[in-house]
């Protein structure tokens, strides 16, 4: 059983910021699509930022300029950074993975964590 392990969600105010991260194995190298995907209750699960094996990002329209994902190659973990959260943050946060690609669709990925909440209060 893969293992990808999401940490550092909680509560948070408008315009607040939090960081999440997801431990992710070894293997998962630089070969691997990492992504971020959220799901808020009543709502589809959306994909939330990339990491593409080949080192570019991709961001969801409604995070773009506010959240920012990368990697630390030496601790095998993955992170989104996120500012200026707003209510319609509130979500779900997966950590996800895919090996040599990002799928165009959230669903898709083979790999994903158990999740951590996000909650932005106004």
């Amino acid at each position: 059983q893969v293992q990808l392990v999401e940490s550092g969600g909680g509560s948070a105010q408008s315009g607040g910021s939090l960081r999440l991260s997801c431990a992710a194995p070894r293997y998962m190298d630089r070969h691997y699509c990492m992504a971020w995907l959220r799901q808020a209750p009543g709502k589809e699960r959306e994909g939330v930022a990339t990491l593409n094996p080949d080192s570019s990002t991709t961001y969801v329209d409604s995070v773009k300029g506010r959240f920012t994902i990368s990697k630390d190659n030496a601790k095998n973990t993955l992170y989104l950074q996120m500012n200026s959260l707003k209510p319609e943050d509130t979500a779900m946060y997966y950590c996800a993975a895919e090996a040599l690609w990002c799928p165009s669709s959230p669903m898709e990925y083979t790999y994903s964590g158990q999740g951590t909440q996000v909650t932005v209060s106004s």
